[in-house]
């Protein structure tokens, strides 16, 4: 076993933890001298420190492992990769500066993300001069909002635990939540729910709340787990406004649209806990080794909410697997993408071809699954399926989305899609990337677009398999 230097990590943790050295070197019975070496890297992280350190401030597994901070290295890296045309500071020295500047490296992610931002306002007005009235319209809203909630690593605690207490004091329980729903909005917010439509008119609204004659209607299509959704949505706004703004004051950065949408995600996100209260869930995704569709039937909502709620589990104390998740379409366009853990989704080149998420459309409604490696050697689990949202009658569109939950492989045997699969042979891993643009891999033949900044082999008189064949250097 290598040795270990994690002085930057630990001096964070009690930075975080507002300790001085001193403090700290008592709560874990060493000498200041002792951890202050520790800290200055003059000293490798012990097993038995390491193990008091995990056990006196119940740190996640991952919090000193070599890739615990493996998304900011990939963000940085990405970063570099695109503003210097390929030219970036060697990965060792991008994990560096990541590991013992993690402040400066997420200051230059979140300049180049205003950088990309900015640019890509500006390209789109210059597309629209001849018609100013068109309007700006760039999507960044939607950007800043998922940044958000990729930088809460999909976890925000105070509204799960104000799910679960108003959940346990109404004293709900599972099964037909939209009716008890519909009374607790009836006793604690004055609000009464009504269902309209006849179920094929596309035009009324899933959800709206008349604030004057405090009236939520829902649309009549939604299913009994929706229609607790949107109702748990409607009082996460009316019982805990207060609270979500709150939440958001954390990220002052955060104006305008991307704070409204980012509270609507918020509530959003509180009706999840709401329906799929902390404690509970946790203890049945164990018990049924996290099988979705199980868990879809003992809490009556559908896939994709399933897989939402999976993706949030990281209480401190009561962790559930690190899930990270996304949905794409057929076209390969990620709309959403959720991580509690270093996985990194790629801004540029969109995704991986070799990707099981691709698959998914091949095989509707079946679960697929896959052991896929990273150019940096990370192995993960992933699971793919196709979700659908019915047409509204004949000759209508249909909504068709991929969605893909995976986890590093370490998490994999505490998961029943792991049956069957060879976990511990590097071999049987598909090697994937982060994204065509900036995967490194020389020899992909499904390999999209060339590398940033990778000069190719041109050559008239030699002809290959490959697409976009890399120069030697």
């Amino acid at each position: 076993m290598r040795k270990m230097y994690a002085g930057a990590r630990l001096r964070r943790l009690r930075e975080e933890r507002r300790m001085t050295q001193a403090a700290l070197a008592k709560s874990l019975d060493l000498s200041p001298s002792y951890l202050n070496q520790l800290e200055r890297d003059q000293r490798p992280l012990t097993i038995p420190v390491l193990l008091k350190l995990n056990s006196t401030f119940d740190l996640d597994v991952q919090f000193f492992a070599a890739d615990s901070d493996a998304r900011l290295v990939s963000d940085l890296h990405e970063v570099l990769v695109d503003a210097a045309g390929g030219d970036s500071a060697p990965l060792a020295e991008v994990e560096e500066l990541a590991t013992r500047q993690p402040e400066v490296a997420r200051l230059l992610v979140a300049m180049h993300r205003r950088l990309r931002a900015a640019t890509d306002q500006l390209d789109l007005l210059s597309s629209r001069v001849a018609a100013p009235t068109g309007g700006p319209g760039v999507p960044m809203p939607y950007e800043d909002v998922r940044d958000f909630f990729y930088d809460h690593h999909n976890h925000i605690p105070h509204l799960d635990h104000l799910a679960e207490q108003l959940f346990e004091e109404s004293g709900l329980t599972i099964g037909s939540l939209d009716r008890q729903l519909a009374r607790i909005a009836e006793e604690r917010a004055g609000v009464t729910v009504l269902v309209r439509g006849d179920g094929a008119d596309p035009a009324i609204p899933k959800r709206h709340y008349d604030p004057e004659s405090r009236t939520l209607t829902l649309a009549r299509r939604l299913r009994p787990g929706q229609r607790a959704f949107q109702i748990a949505t409607t009082l996460g706004f009316l019982l805990f406004g207060a609270e979500l703004d709150a939440v958001l004051s954390e990220t002052p950065s955060l104006t305008g649209e991307s704070r409204a949408l980012a509270r609507i995600g918020l509530a959003n996100y509180f009706a999840g806990a709401l329906i799929l209260p902390y404690g509970r869930f946790l203890r049945s995704a164990e018990e049924l080794r996290y099988d979705i569709d199980l868990l879809s039937l003992r809490f009556e909502v559908g896939f994709e909410t399933i897989c939402h709620r999976l993706s949030t589990l990281q209480r401190q104390g009561q962790r559930g697997v690190p899930f990270f998740l996304v949905r794409t379409d057929r076209a390969g366009n990620i709309s959403k993408r959720q991580s509690a853990t270093a996985f990194h989704f790629s801004r540029v080149g969109g995704s991986c071809p070799l990707w099981v998420v691709h698959e998914a459309f091949a095989n509707p409604g079946r679960i697929l699954t896959q052991i896929a490696a990273m150019p940096d050697g990370r192995r993960y689990l992933w699971i793919a399926r196709t979700s659908f949202i019915a047409p509204h009658g004949f000759g209508t569109a249909t909504k068709n989305f991929a969605l893909g939950l995976g986890c590093d492989i370490e998490y994999a045997d505490r998961l029943v899609y792991s049956t069957g699969l060879h976990l511990d042979d590097p071999a049987a891993a598909v090697p994937i990337g982060a994204g065509c643009k900036v995967c490194e891999r020389p020899a992909c033949p499904q390999r999209a677009f060339p590398q940033i900044g990778s000069p190719l082999a041109v050559a008239e008189n030699t002809s290959t398999d490959l697409p976009y064949p890399r120069m030697l250097r």
